[in-house]
């Protein structure tokens, strides 16, 4: 089985519990994995009778868990003191008998370890919102009360991106998710509608970050 793995600025913990699973061209061992942050999509293969489980981050929060970027996926030989039992928990997903159980099993595990309190700065917070909400990254001074500079140095410390990256992906998957929905839609509306400046800088986009064309969606 082989699946693309979109880009949404995410990181993940997967737990690989059996067989032969590759990201690309990389090879991922038994054990638990901790992911990049999504910059470009990625190709994910599932070999016959390969088992995987796993936890995908919204942006920053990966960061905000375990106060660490990884450039490669890298197996926890340890628990990260903001997550513990997370190896402890790999065993127990190796005992579950279907993929009901591992959720089971990991709900259960992230509300009895996941910190509820506040886990990324207000303002990093508070530009997301914004660009979610279609502000242009370079005017995100006018909605928050700290310098540009200063919130190019929160994302790139807690995201490993600036904030037009993360516009970039955001506008991405949106557009993906759009054309998903409605099926057979003009291309060209579709990239005006979603902030393209024309048809081919949205097909540009597409290739960069999803790996995909609009028309392969």
């Amino acid at each position: 089985m082989v699946k693309l793995l979109h880009s949404e600025a995410c990181s993940s913990i997967w737990f690989s519990l059996a067989g032969d699973v590759r990201i690309g061209d990389i090879a991922i061992p038994e054990g638990v994995v901790v992911l990049p942050v999504e910059k470009v999509a990625a190709q994910v293969s599932l070999a016959p009778g390969s088992e995987l489980a796993g936890i995908r981050f919204q942006p920053a929060i990966g960061y905000g868990l375990i106060c660490q970027h990884f450039g490669r996926p890298t197996v926890l030989n340890r628990d990260p003191r903001q997550l513990p039992g997370l190896i402890p928990l790999f065993s127990r997903l190796k005992t579950c008998c279907n993929n009901v159980s591992r959720v089971s099993t990991m709900q259960s595990w992230a509300e009895n370890n996941f910190r509820l309190t506040r886990l990324i700065p207000g303002a990093l917070q508070q530009a997301l919102d914004c660009i979610r909400d279609d502000a242009e990254p370079g005017s995100l001074t006018q909605h928050l009360e700290i310098s540009q500079r200063h919130v190019e140095r929160l994302f790139k410390h807690w995201m490993e991106m600036t904030p037009k990256q993360y516009q970039r992906i955001l506008r991405v998957k949106r557009a993906i998710n759009y054309i998903r929905e409605h099926g057979q839609v003009n291309l060209a509306e579709v990239a005006h509608q979603f902030g393209f400046s024309d048809q081919a800088h949205m097909t540009r986009e597409f290739r960069t970050i999803a790996r995909i064309t609009p028309g392969q969606v």
